[in-house]
């Protein structure tokens, strides 16, 4: 072969082929000394580098890039395990409410005192007329008012997180000398229930879109179990004192 020839012939090698040669043929460069030592690259400060310092160097960025998620996910983790014990010893004072008012104190209670949020909202949609309904974070509220003030809220089955309307925030959290800049509200549905659990912050921007609901979606599951129940015993205890007074 000529050096012409070899130098056509090597001209016909793409960048591709040589590529797509050392990836099916990992082990080239075994018994290569000499030819690696040969080989230079351009490194950030300028001087050149042979190879085996850039695959030092490329190891070393994926290490820390792994030790930097390896991070991230034990902070997350961590994060969701504090959630958790808090959801749960929510819940369970909730189960061992008396009544839907000892519910209502104990989910305000929780909120703003373990969760450090602003504000707390359980708030029922029925025509049924419930006893000192609104204390703490329990709110009762008609159908009719429910749909012209919240709409589309009311239909959903997902968590909903971001800046509501000024009116749709006041509705849920009413007679607050704060108000409420942010809100997450995932909807409350079960046995016949309908309504919305909502939690509030003072900081606009503190819920968005991006936030995962899995905690808040846990504990409106929990709560659209433990209500009508509840409610209906709540029903029941005031139909009878009612029957009493009624006697001479």
């Amino acid at each position: 072969m000529t050096e012409q020839t070899a130098q056509q012939t090597a001209e016909e090698i793409t960048r591709e082929q040589v590529v797509q040669y050392l990836q099916d043929n990992p082990d080239f460069f075994v018994d290569q000394d000499e030819l690696l030592r040969g080989l230079t690259l351009p490194h950030d400060s300028g001087r050149a580098i042979s190879l085996v310092e850039r695959q030092v160097h490329l190891y070393r960025e994926q290490r820390d890039t792994l030790q930097h998620e390896l991070s991230e996910l034990v902070s997350i983790a961590r994060q969701n395990e504090r959630l958790f014990e808090k959801s749960k010893r929510m819940l369970l004072q909730v189960i061992e409410a008396r009544n839907v008012n000892d519910m209502a104190a104990v989910i305000d209670d929780s909120i703003r005192g373990d969760f450090g949020l602003d504000a707390a909202s359980v708030l029922l949609v029925t025509d049924t007329k419930l006893p000192d309904a609104s204390q703490g974070a329990l709110h009762v509220v008609t159908p009719q008012d429910a749909q012209e003030r919240l709409g589309s809220l009311l239909e959903g089955d997902r968590a909903v997180c971001g800046q509501f309307r000024e009116s749709e925030r006041n509705f849920l959290f009413p007679n607050r000398d704060e108000p409420i800049a942010s809100v997450a509200l995932v909807p409350l549905r079960s046995q016949g229930l309908v309504g919305v659990f909502a939690v509030g912050s003072c900081q606009p921007g503190y819920f968005d879109q991006s936030m995962g609901s899995l905690f808040l979606s846990y504990i409106s599951d929990t709560l659209s179990r433990l209500l009508p129940p509840m409610l209906e015993r709540h029903s029941a205890g005031a139909g009878t004192a009612d029957r009493t007074a009624e006697k001479p």
